[in-house]
């Protein structure tokens, strides 16, 4: 099985440990850095030309493919991103530069005005600008959202042929039912639309009825007649709205508030996943369909498989966090609440250390904690710091990393 890409991203730096990292180098089946254990999407790994192949994979085959082309040498679906380039609209003086703003992606809309009117709408830190950090807010959900390993089996590690065929009827059943782009246009336009739609299944061809009542309300009402599906606040008449086709056009959002209902993170170039009246990333609708192992973050396709700590593992993906050897059966310890790290792991890299023997604290031993210092609880180790008075189940005050039993040995010493 071949196709895990170690060269991908190879020493790309890592955006969250800056210069900590000695560069992006991909573990064997975890989608993490070997070097700074950040993740993937915390690297500035995928090309543009990486991440345009992913959603145009994503694409094909689906009504969507007005949104791809064919590369010429390979015949691979490349997303056709629509990327926009504003001009600032102010008349350039003499030897003045003019000032260009790129959007590396805008809804694909005809309307330019439409689309910077949706652009102007959104979080400003949160508008893929090139050179901004709405620019890598956007990759890293990119990256977060719509994984690779998602959608192709040749991205995953050892499938076996069984898994690859299921993963496979699973890609298409998600890109025939769930899978949408959303469109960007004006609530006034929609509504014509919307009762074109409901006389046609009437039988009735004509769309002035609909029309005219629109026509009769006065200004203030028109304002307020439509509201978005998800902060249920209304919607100004003139603005953009976007619209899922999955979820009917009696629905709409405000541009900001085509989130995720998992993870309430924009969709990114609104692209939904719609099920049971919700709107998902393309993460969260999976792993609301499949268990996702918290080892190598694949969805698994297997029947067995281990549930531990509230998580979902491959079984042989159940390994130490540090080491990576195999913890079943084994005294595992968990770090952050995230990480399985076995015994000899955990004592070497995370055990708390001892202020009366320095030496690391057993996970399975009592100990005693205040303020972030630690002391085995034992008569040898928790004693008093000025005369070596064991402190266990007495009376203490703590200075620092000290503790006295008393007000006087604490002046003695503080002396």
């Amino acid at each position: 099985q071949m196709g895990l890409g170690h060269e991908e991203g190879f020493g790309a730096p890592c955006l969250k440990c800056k210069d900590k990292c000695e560069g992006f180098e991909l573990h064997f089946w975890r989608k993490i850095c070997r070097n700074c254990k950040c993740g993937q999407e915390e690297h500035d790994i995928l090309t543009s030309n990486e991440e345009d192949r992913k959603v145009g994979k994503l694409f094909e085959d689906t009504k969507y493919t007005t949104l791809i082309a064919k590369l010429k040498n390979d015949g691979n679906p490349v997303y056709k991103r629509n990327v926009m380039i504003l001009t600032n609209p102010v008349p350039a003086k003499k030897n003045v530069s003019i000032n260009t703003v790129t959007y590396e992606w805008a809804p694909p809309v005809q309307n330019q005005t439409l689309a910077r009117q949706y652009m102007q709408m959104l979080p400003k830190e949160k508008q893929p600008v090139a050179g901004s950090e709405g620019a890598q807010y956007r990759k890293k959900q990119l990256a977060k959202q719509l994984p690779a390993h998602d959608q192709d089996p040749s991205k995953c590690h050892e499938l076996s042929p069984n898994e690859v065929k299921q993963m496979e009827q699973f890609v298409k059943k998600y890109k025939n039912e769930a899978l949408g782009v959303g469109d960007v246009k004006l609530p006034g336009e929609v509504e014509v639309r919307a009762a074109d739609e409901s006389n046609l299944k009437n039988g009735d061809r004509g769309t002035s009825s609909a029309v005219g009542a629109m026509d009769n309300k006065s200004p203030d009402q028109k304002a307020s007649q439509y509201s978005c599906y998800h902060c249920k606040l209304n919607m100004k008449e003139g603005d953009p709205a976007v619209y899922a086709e999955r979820a009917g056009y009696d629905k709409l959002w405000h541009p900001a508030c085509f989130v995720c209902c998992t993870c309430s993170e924009l969709l990114v170039d609104m692209i939904y996943f719609w099920k049971n009246g919700n709107l998902y990333c393309g993460r969260h609708y999976c792993d609301s369909e499949k268990p996702r192992c918290a080892g190598c973050d694949e969805l698994i396709f297997s029947n067995e498989y281990t549930h531990a700590e509230g998580q979902n593992w491959h079984l042989k993906h159940f390994c130490c966090f540090d080491c990576d050897c195999v913890l079943a059966g084994e005294i595992y310890v968990m770090v952050n609440d995230t990480k399985p790290v076995c015994k000899s792991c955990y004592v070497k890299n995370h055990a708390a250390i001892c202020q009366g023997c320095h030496n690391a604290i057993d996970p399975e031993v009592q100990r005693v904690t205040y303020n972030n210092f630690n002391w085995h609880a034992t008569q040898e180790c928790f004693l008093c710091s000025c005369c070596s008075k064991c402190l266990i189940g007495q009376k203490f005050m703590p200075v620092e990393g000290m503790v006295f039993c008393s007000v006087e040995c604490k002046k003695k010493m503080m002396s």
